[in-house]
């Protein structure tokens, strides 16, 4: 669905704000990443059968007496896809939710703030143009009536999630796989990773100050804790629920060498599993999560692929002038309770593969992965390629490498029907003010201009923009993103975003996957498969 039904009366409003594009077409986005939410479950679920997305009337919104809709409804609804199948949506209050609009008003904008209502935030009199929600640090443009920033998430919905990420963990587990250490980050060794379906759970199994011994097959410890790998907090588990647990052991397995650099390929694929009886638990800071049980073999799935490694590092000065080509990596992940929605939930890995720094040409391998759950659940598999600048930027004697990635991500089964190669190529010639954004230089304007060229390669559907701020204290940088549709190719910063005396860098991703639309609903759109992205970036500027 495009976002290209804005009437032609408008354009000079949008080109004011956003630059639309003045030669090549382009079209629309995804950004799935970056979502913050609190918990959702308040209000009544409610099961429904109602589409994925939601309604968003005609074009021009309106209600049926004629007169046009001047309101905008931002929902935030919770899916959650239980392991029986069923989908239970819990409405989430907005309220007290750092949401507001901003209506382009020349080169600045008009701020409005939104009043709670039952089932998410309303904003009053907005006229028909485009606009900008912002949700926390994300900014996405749309003139549509409805706004859906809900997301999907595996489990039962009436799970209840104490506010714990970590808990600890007594562990005492029989006939793992030989203890394998870790050795880089191409050979990572053994793991343990605790994952559900039943509830929206995946979490690492880690130790506070010893793992199980090289070649060890069992481990008895109360040194173990977990830790959630999804952002949520760790939920409470149900015996009367049916709640059960999943405990993976990934291992190392060597598999001949990479093409071009000839070095050992290794790869971490799950080797063990577990999955232990129901049981009641709930998270807190004193109560150990008791882990044991025996290890089984889980079964094995194996394929072939034809990894197109050169089809990625040639757009490498696409990405970058001056980068160097970095970590190519593969996944098979599973997709809980089905692929009917796309790829929901984050239940960890299968199958994970660094190839070394630099990697090039065309691999072809066969591998194997294990497999516990259901064959209802799906199988998801992703290759990318990132570059990253070939000098770092130090910043109070901290380096920081500016960087892109290139991402395909699909059914495994469509992944590896053909050739893997990118969907889509980086956006060209990035600019800040008309001025070649991949020099490094302090820019002195309060709202500069960006702007880039369409791909060689693929059409976008939209680009995300990307503004990285580079920490002076710490390791954590601040990003802030534009979500914009694919014909535009320019962005003016808003008024007061760039902090003075700061060091940013700048990442533009072309996206390309059909079914994303970043404009209704970003993150239940944005896990519909498949899906494809390549970014640019820039070197580092400087504010004064």
């Amino acid at each position: 669905m495009s976002l290209r039904r804005l009437s032609l009366l408008l354009v000079p409003v949008c080109a004011a704000w956003l630059g639309c594009a003045g030669g090549d077409p382009s079209a629309d986005e995804v950004n799935p990443q970056e979502v913050v939410q609190a918990d959702p479950r308040e209000g009544e679920a409610v099961f429904t059968d109602d589409p994925l997305l939601p309604g968003c009337g005609d074009a021009d919104g309106g209600t049926d007496a004629g007169t046009p809709d001047t309101s905008v409804l931002v929902t935030a609804d919770s899916r959650f896809h239980a392991s029986n199948g069923t989908v239970t949506v819990v409405p989430q209050s907005l309220a007290g939710q750092d949401l507001e609009l901003l209506i382009p008003n020349g080169i600045g904008f008009d701020r409005r703030t939104g009043t709670p209502v039952t089932g998410g935030m309303r904003f009053d009199n907005v006229p028909q143009v485009e606009y900008f929600l912002r949700s926390n640090r994300s900014y996405y443009l749309t003139h549509e009536r409805r706004f859906d920033l809900g997301v999907n998430r595996v489990g039962r919905a009436d799970a209840v999630y104490p506010p714990m990420v970590e808990m600890p963990a007594q562990v005492n587990l029989s006939q793992f796989a030989p203890w394998q250490t870790y050795e880089s980050v191409t050979s990572p060794g053994s793991s343990f990773e605790v994952t559900s379906g039943d509830v929206d759970l995946f979490a690492y199994l880690s130790f506070y100050s010893s793992e199980p011994p090289v070649g060890s097959t069992s481990y008895s410890t109360s040194d173990g804790y977990v830790q959630s790998g999804t952002g949520y907090p760790m939920p409470a588990l149900s015996a009367a629920k049916g709640d059960r647990l999943y405990i993976n052991q990934l291992s190392v397995t060597t598999a001949g060498t990479t093409p071009s650099s000839g070095a050992p390929l290794t790869y971490a694929a799950v080797s063990k599993s577990l999955r232990m009886p129901a049981f009641d638990y709930t998270p807190d800071s004193a109560s150990f999560l008791s882990l044991s049980g025996l290890m089984q073999q889980a079964p094995q799935t194996s394929f072939s692929l034809e990894w197109r490694l050169a089809e990625f590092t040639r757009w490498r000065t696409d990405a970058n002038p001056n980068a160097s080509l970095n970590y190519p990596s593969f996944s098979v992940v599973p997709s809980a309770n089905g692929l009917q929605d796309g790829w929901v939930g984050y239940q960890g890995e299968l199958l994970d593969m660094y190839l070394p720094r630099g990697e090039d040409g065309v691999l072809t391998r066969r591998l194997t992965f294990g497999n516990p759950y259901p064959s209802t659940w799906g199988v998801v598999s992703s290759a990318s390629y990132s570059f990253r600048a070939s000098s770092p930027v130090v910043v109070n004697g901290r380096s920081f490498f500016p960087s892109g990635t290139f991402n395909v991500t699909d059914r495994l089964d469509r992944l590896i029907a053909g050739p893997i190669q990118p969907g889509i190529s980086p956006p060209r010639e990035l600019r800040i003010d008309g001025v070649d954004a991949y020099v490094s230089r302090q820019v002195g304007t309060n709202q500069p201009v960006m702007s880039w060229r369409p791909p060689t390669l693929g059409t976008p559907r939209a680009y995300i923009v990307t503004l990285v701020l580079l920490p002076t204290t710490s390791f954590t940088t601040v990003q802030t993103r534009f979500t914009v549709p694919g014909d535009r190719t320019e962005l003016r910063l808003p008024p007061g975003l760039l902090v003075p005396g700061s060091t940013y860098y700048l990442r533009v991703a072309a996206d390309g996957s059909p079914n994303y639309e970043p404009w209704r609903a970003p993150f239940v759109s944005g896990e519909l498969l498949p899906f494809t992205r390549a970014e640019t970036f820039s070197a580092a500027f400087t504010t004064p």
